[in-house]
């Protein structure tokens, strides 16, 4: 597992979706991992559900509640990423856990840390730890080769220079204002953002929040080293229950594509 790096996802311009753990039950999320992974996603962002997910939307907040109410704990995470990471047709890829600080202060974080490495996830986005509090992870989660990546928002300005510096594995450069979600049009100007913190730090970075077709996607990329979409696929995972592979896989398939392009 720690032949596994973030870097292998940027290779290319890479395309980075992300799903709720749990949602349609945890076999139904082991699939379409697997679904995502074989339509050519770089790296898979996997959401721990969440009582109080202050990022997310409503989308993702019904998925964190529709998850919990099957009785998804951490452990059942674990579990299913180890499964993953196992057998002839264990993925190779880049997994990273998009979760909270009360879900890894409630596990404990030297035990989070550790189990992270042991099933093989190279990275953790915590978006209520601020920079100023994210030696609360690093110590550990360096320890066990864990990278803790940081959040660049339009809203950082004079913080980019200190959030920059000290990033690991990619920067996620949040795209618009708010929490997670769809939307018709991102109005903030991306590039110069970027171009703020590439004269701070030579690791990749990767736009997401409000992204959900191909031409937006594709526009991101353009400018940065890869697009981040989660909202839009929850959302047609919440419509299609546990039978949407096929759809899933074209909708992955489009969206690398358009990376890709």
């Amino acid at each position: 597992m720690n032949k596994i790096t973030i870097a292998q996802a940027f290779t290319k311009k890479a395309f980075i979706p992300f799903i709720t753990a749990g949602d349609q039950g945890i076999t139904t999320t082991e699939k379409y991992i697997r679904t995502m992974a074989k339509a050519g996603a770089s790296l898979i962002e996997i959401g721990i559900p969440f009582s109080d997910p202050v990022a997310e939307g409503p989308v993702i907040q019904a998925a964190s509640e529709r998850a919990l109410s099957m009785g998804i704990t951490t452990d059942d995470i674990f579990e299913m990423v180890q499964r993953l990471r196992t057998g002839d047709d264990a993925l190779t890829i880049p997994l990273v856990f998009m979760t909270y600080m009360n879900p890894i202060y409630v596990y404990g974080v030297e035990s989070f840390m550790k189990r992270c490495e042991e099933v093989g996830v190279q990275g953790v986005i915590v978006p209520d730890c601020p920079f100023e509090e994210k030696q609360e992870l690093g110590k550990q989660a360096k320890e066990h080769g864990v990278s803790v990546i940081s959040l660049i928002a339009p809203t950082s300005e004079q913080r980019i220079k200190e959030i920059a510096a000290d990033a690991e594995g990619f920067v996620y450069c949040v795209s618009s204002l708010g929490v997670t979600g769809m939307r018709s049009d991102i109005k903030t100007d991306i590039a110069s953002i970027i171009q703020q913190i590439r004269q701070y730090t030579n690791i990749p970075v990767a736009v997401g929040f409000g992204i959900s077709t191909p031409d937006q996607a594709k526009a991101m990329a353009h400018v940065s080293d890869g697009a981040i979409v989660g909202s839009a696929i929850v959302k047609q995972i919440g419509e299609w229950g546990p039978n949407g592979e096929e759809k899933l896989y074209e909708y992955i398939r489009s969206m690398v594509e358009a990376v890709g392009s």
